[in-house]
């Protein structure tokens, strides 16, 4: 399987937390809703952020709904279409992954998961940790991106 820079298997990341939307819109809306709303969220602010923190990956290349396209900060790992999308990234604080997952539920609508993964080493990963995951800044983060996509998908059903 090809890395694409990361070095760590998603599985072997440790979950941090999962958040969830229903969304009015079949999982296949749903899904062709992340990658647009996934661009707009990781806007020009994301670059200089990701540089900043020494990512790999500072700037958006490709479609990202597709194996090996970059966001800022990530790369995208796992694409499954409908049910699957899957970021991962690393920086010199955490080793990451933002994995989104699109449950059909069958009535026309879906349920839109957004699970974080992440490990923060040592006594820098600790304190970055505490500054991004303990002010509840990555939980509002993961909130607007969750409503990007359901505002995207609905606005297309």
């Amino acid at each position: 399987m090809e890395r694409h820079g990361i070095d760590v298997p998603i599985e072997e990341i440790e979950h941090v937390d999962e958040h969830a939307t229903t969304v009015g819109a079949s999982a296949e809306a749903t899904w062709d809703a992340i990658p647009a709303a996934l661009s707009e969220v990781f806007g020009r602010t994301s670059g200089p952020i990701a540089r900043a923190l020494g990512c790999e990956h500072v700037r958006a290349e490709g479609d990202p709904s597709r194996i090996g396209s970059t966001l800022p900060g990530f790369v995208v790992a796992r694409s499954i279409r409908p049910a699957l999308v899957a970021l991962q990234g690393e920086h010199r604080f955490s080793r990451y992954a933002l994995i989104f997952h699109v449950d059909d539920r069958g009535d026309g609508t879906s349920r839109l998961r957004a699970e974080t993964r992440a490990d923060f080493p040592g006594t820098r990963g600790r304190l970055y940790r505490a500054a991004v995951i303990g002010t509840r800044g990555h939980v509002l983060a993961v909130r607007r991106m969750l409503g990007a996509i359901r505002r995207r998908a609905e606005r297309s059903a």
